[in-house]
């Protein structure tokens, strides 16, 4: 389920300044596709999408510059509608003063920045694609271990928020305990973050709920982080089968996103929160290229083809 995002959040989370309308702040804003209104300069309207925010730049300033008053009365009549969330102006330009009064009557406030349009538009879009894309609530907990965010998951009881709160006392930082609330940033990222009602709290059996920021400090916690792997905790069993190599390649499917997925065995004894650690290490050195895996397949290669060769010598100097 995605968010409501409001123009108060969006001037709030991105370079943006009020012209007018603060009043008007909390209007909806319903999609992340941005408008560019260009053609709508010149009257036509046949594909304008009304619920967008509507982006004016140089051009569109420009233009609107050699039109009459009346023109710029029938395009901003057209232009703002009880959908449309938001002007924002660019550039450091100024919206006609025939739209600012028709802003005025139809309750939707103007932003601006001194930004150009490219970069006012990526900032934007980047805002508004993370915040209004559907969430996947996952159980779990997520850490950011060494700056990867790992997505810790398993049955009830079986340690994760015991091993998240040892992670934490190790400098490592929190993004969510118990729920963890997750969206595509795009075809091959996830981002997680922490219901609102759970924002820096975890729950510790026997202990009961506490908060991270009070006991740790507010270097403890991050409020999202990408995901980078998921490492799932498993009840020890002495059929289990379990990847000794690493060279497993299981990955778990979430919001479209194949993420890669390893197991770790839980038994009594076993340091969980070291064992994690280690396996974040072992995760950026494969990105990184260094392969533990691989250098021992090529070490027992070389082995074996040392041992065939001297076993062939051998034979030779027999005969």
């Amino acid at each position: 389920m995605a968010k409501k995002i409001t123009v108060r959040d969006l001037l709030n989370n991105t370079h943006l300044k009020m012209v007018t309308g603060e009043e008007y702040l909390d209007r909806t804003i319903t999609t992340a596709d941005i408008s560019r209104p260009g053609l709508e300069m010149t009257g036509y309207f046949n594909y304008y999408a009304p619920e967008r925010v509507q982006l004016m730049g140089i051009t569109e300033t420009a233009f609107a510059a050699r039109m009459t008053h009346d023109e710029l009365m029938v395009v901003a009549r057209k232009m703002m509608q009880p959908v449309t969330p938001t002007f924002v102006v660019s550039t450091g330009r100024k919206l006609p003063e025939e739209f600012m009064a028709v802003a005025k009557e139809t309750h939707i406030p103007i932003l601006s920045t001194e930004l150009t349009s490219s970069r006012i538009l990526s900032n934007m879009s980047f805002y508004l694609d993370g915040q209004l894309a559907k969430r996947q609530s996952v159980h779990g907990v997520l850490v950011d271990v060494f700056g990867l965010g790992v997505l810790i998951t398993g049955d009830s009881g079986v340690g994760k928020s015991e091993t998240a709160l040892e992670l934490i006392q190790n400098g490592h930082r929190l993004i969510a305990d118990d729920r963890v609330d997750v969206y595509a940033q795009d075809e091959e990222r996830l981002v997680g973050e922490p219901p609102a009602i759970l924002r820096n709290l975890m729950e510790i059996r026997g202990v009961g709920i506490i908060d991270v920021v009070n006991l740790f400090g507010t270097g403890a916690v991050r409020s999202h982080a990408t995901i980078s792997f998921n490492l799932h905790l498993a009840k020890w069993s002495d059929d289990q089968k379990i990847d000794r190599l690493g060279n497993g390649e299981d990955t778990i499917r979430i919001q479209g996103v194949d993420l890669p997925r390893f197991v770790l065995p839980v038994q009594a004894g076993r340091n969980l929160a070291a064992l994690i650690e280690t396996a974040a290490k072992n995760f950026r050195a494969k990105m990184m290229g260094y392969d533990a895996t691989k250098t021992f397949d090529d070490n027992l290669n070389r082995l074996i083809a040392e041992n065939s060769k001297a076993e062939h010598e051998q034979a030779t100097n027999q005969d």
